[in-house]
């Protein structure tokens, strides 16, 4: 069975639906064996009435300068998952303007999303809300996704199998890869619908799994935890990956070691990297 020591993908109460602080995350991680654990708070829409307020991002804009790098023997790093927005590839806060800080003093004109995630380790970029892709093509949904991914700050896209879009996996796999970037699984996805839905996800899981296996491209393995007690915990994804005989090599957080190569190797800079 698979030894996975690192955590990717993990939420905190900022998320609002989600209902541990950081330093119980980081405890839980320590408990069952995180080498390295990265808090990635939701960054969309979905989270404030007045989404555009910079002031409602300060949690997310200054971890990166708050956060311990190392905290009770785990590495903590520092990102967000951001919601892709549009067709084009598009991400939350990209066209929101800013031009002031929290306090409202003058600030070089940039936009929110550069500002939130400068300084961050990573980001993930995952669909949530779907309204925009109704009637959209194939080839459009997967140059969404590729054209996401090719943002200079997203290391991870989330949690495909559980969008249900029609997408050509193949073509996001040859993008993954030759970007030095990672594609995802994770646990929450297994237990976010009913039981067909389960079902369809988990063959869309592991059809991705299969082509990343084929074609040697790396995965991030995670929990998408929205309570502490589930970090670190991947038994539904480890049998999925025992089941397609995944290769330990092509899992880039099976320990701390290989997901901060897998990280330098992205040229994603951060505070950790």
């Amino acid at each position: 069975m698979y030894d996975i020591k690192c955590d990717t993908h993990t939420h905190t109460l900022y998320s609002r639906h989600a209902y541990s602080t950081i330093r119980e995350n980081v405890i839980e991680a320590k408990e069952n064996g995180m080498e390295l654990l990265a808090s990635t708070d939701h960054f969309s829409e979905m989270l404030w009435p007045e989404y555009t307020n910079l002031k409602n991002y300060q949690y997310l804009a200054t971890s990166p300068t708050i956060w311990p790098k190392e905290w009770m023997g785990v590495t903590l790093l520092s990102g967000c998952e951001v919601d892709i927005v549009n067709l084009q590839g598009g991400l939350f806060g990209q066209d929101i303007s800013v031009d002031k800080n929290i306090v409202g003093d003058p600030i070089r004109p940039t936009n929110l999303y550069e500002l939130v995630t400068r300084k961050m380790d990573y980001v993930i970029a995952s669909i949530h809300g779907k309204a925009f892709t109704k009637g959209a093509s194939r080839t459009q949904l997967t140059d969404m996704y590729i054209k996401a991914l090719q943002d200079e700050k997203v290391f991870i896209l989330g949690h495909m199998g559980r969008s249900g879009l029609d997408v050509d996996f193949r073509a996001i796999v040859d993008a993954a890869k030759s970007l030095n970037k990672l594609l995802e699984v994770n646990e929450h996805s297994f237990e976010f619908g009913s039981e067909a839905e389960d079902s369809i996800t988990r063959s869309r899981c592991k059809e991705l799994l299969e082509i990343c296996a084929e074609k040697g491209c790396k995965v991030s393995i995670a929990t998408d935890a929205h309570i502490s007690n589930l970090i670190g915990r991947f038994e539904k994804t480890k049998v999925l990956l025992e089941e397609v005989h995944f290769p330990e090599e092509l899992i880039a957080g099976l320990n701390k070691e290989s997901f901060l190569k897998a990280l330098k190797e992205s040229g994603i800079k951060g505070r950790t990297v």
